[in-house]
Formats: C-alpha cells, sequence, structure tokens
C-alpha cells in the first residue's frame, strides 16, 4: 500500500534525526506534504532537502515560533492535518541528583512544548477538516527507574495532556485525534550515550536494517519501527483510534524488572 498520507501536511519536530527524521521520512514517502523543524539547522535542513520537505528551525520552548510557523503553513499550505509532537531531550538524573535547572529543562523542552505545538495546532487542524495528534512519550513513563526523574515526568505529562488534548476536541466537535507513542529501547545515540546530558531524544544510530526490526531479547528496536505506527496514526486507517497510548517497546515492559534495568 503506498500514498496513505497523500494529500496531508504533515509538522514533525526534532526532524532533523533519529525518531524525527525517520518520522518525516516515513510520511513523505506515503505521500505527504512535511514541514519538519528543529534547533539543528544543517542536519534538518540536509533531512529536508533529500525527502522534498520544508525545513523551519524552531525551539519549541518558544511560544512566538510557534505562532510562526503555524502562521507559515497557513499562509504556504493552506491546511494542517498531522502534528509530530517528537522534540525532546533526556537529562539523566535521580530525585536526588538532578538539579532543579535540569528538571525545568527537560520540562521545558518535551512537555511545554508538546503543549504549545497542540494549542497552536489545533485551529488550524480544526479548520482543514480535522487530523491526527501524535505526541511522542516513553516506556519510561509506564516503568519505574530511578536515574530519570525529569524524563519520566515530562514523559508523563505528555501521556496525560494526550487524553486531555483528545477529550476537549471530541468536545468541541473537531474531527482531530490525539494518541501518545510510548516507545521502549531504539537504537539511537541517545541509548548508545545515556550518560551524556542534553542528547536529543531519538537522534540517529547506525543505518537499520531492510524492514521491520525483531524483538530480538524482547527490547531492541529501530526508527523505523516507530515511524510506521507514525503513519498508522495519521492515516484515515486509524480514523476511530483517539485517546489512546500505544506501548512499541519489542515486550520489554513484560520482562522481569532486574533484567528490564540490565538492558538500561
Amino acid at each position: 500500500m503506498s500514498g496513505r498520507v497523500a494529500g496531508k501536511v504533515a509538522l514533525v519536530t526534532g526532524g532533523a534525526k533519529g525518531l524525527g527524521e525517520a518520522d518525516a521520512r516515513a510520511l513523505a514517502a506515503e505521500g505527504a506534504r512535511v514541514v519538519l523543524t528543529d534547533v539543528d539547522e544543517a542536519g534538518g535542513q540536509a533531512v529536508a532537502d533529500d525527502i522534498g520537505a520544508v525545513f523551519k528551525q524552531q525551539d519549541v520552548t518558544d511560544e512566538a515560533r510557534w505562532q510562526a510557523i503555524i502562521g507559515e503553513i497557513r499562509s504556504d499550505f493552506g491546511a494542517l492535518h498531522v502534528l509530530v509532537n517528537n522534540a525532546g531531550i533526556v537529562l539523566p538524573g535521580s530525585i536526588e541528583s538532578q538539579t532543579y535547572a535540569q528538571y525545568r529543562a527537560q520540562l521545558a523542552v518535551s512537555a511545554d512544548g508538546t503543549f504549545l505545538g497542540s494549542k497552536h495546532a489545533i485551529p488550524l487542524m480544526a479548520e482543514s477538516g480535522g487530523g491526527s495528534i501524535i505526541n511522542m512519550a516513553s516506556v519510561v513513563s509506564k516503568l519505574a527507574y530511578s536515574g530519570v526523574i525529569s524524563y519520566a515526568a515530562a514523559k508523563g505529562a505528555i501521556e496525560g495532556m494526550s487524553r486531555s488534548i483528545a477529550a476537549h476536541c471530541l468536545e468541541s466537535g473537531y474531527r482531530i485525534r490525539c494518541n501518545s507513542i510510548h516507545p521502549g529501547i531504539i537504537d539511537t545515540p541517545m541509548v548508545q550515550n545515556f550518560g551524556a546530558s542534553g542528547d536529543e531524544a531519538g537522534m540517529d544510530g547506525p543505518q537499520p536494517p531492510e524492514g521491520p526490526a525483531p524483538a530480538e531479547g524482547g527490547v531492541l528496536g529501530i526508527p523505523q519501527n516507530i515511524a510506521d505506527l507514525v503513519v498508522f496514526l495519521a492515516s484515515d486507517e486509524s480514523a476511530f483510534i483517539t485517546a489512546q497510548e500505544f506501548v512499541i517497546d519489542g515486550g520489554m515492559s513484560m520482562l522481569p524488572a532486574p533484567l528490564t534495568h540490565r538492558l538500561q
């Protein structure tokens, strides 16, 4: 099947690398007109040029920039049907070791960015006849990990916001769905270099193999595994799905806690 999102306009944040790049590539391959944003101007522009998309530099914590980008999409495309709130960072730390500044920075990018993107995209999406908001959460919001307190808080906020956004759109009569995706361990530098602070969530790792990755050991995935779900949620195939949480972790969340922890 091809052209699953043909004619749709899609905005993907954090699209220069990793999960965001995979999402943008998959949506473009299935016919969407893609706008991708990132703080990494060179990387984002390179991806956009390669897939025939539009790149816009963006700090997702800047509300004025969100307003400007949505205005530009309205002017240039006249519509917006898909929003993928993917941008994020991970700042490791426990409740005792994490600084308040790190906590605030993590929440600002991941949670505030999702709030601002959804808030300012919804009016245009409603005018466009509806669509799909896809928020990138994490399996970390559902499992217990001591060393990622602010990351867990941010992803938990995204999970809750997604349900509230879905309810608001239903109550308002908008044909806008909102769902959250909860990836497990995906083969990206964010996972490979987990101890480094400030890594972009979903940075790209080695080139993935052709086709979907098997759940080797029940834990490892590749960005394309997530992108496949994004395309489904962006397409009309998921027209009757909203306010849902999609855990995509190769069975990691079913493993005994000690083994799961060792894999981190």
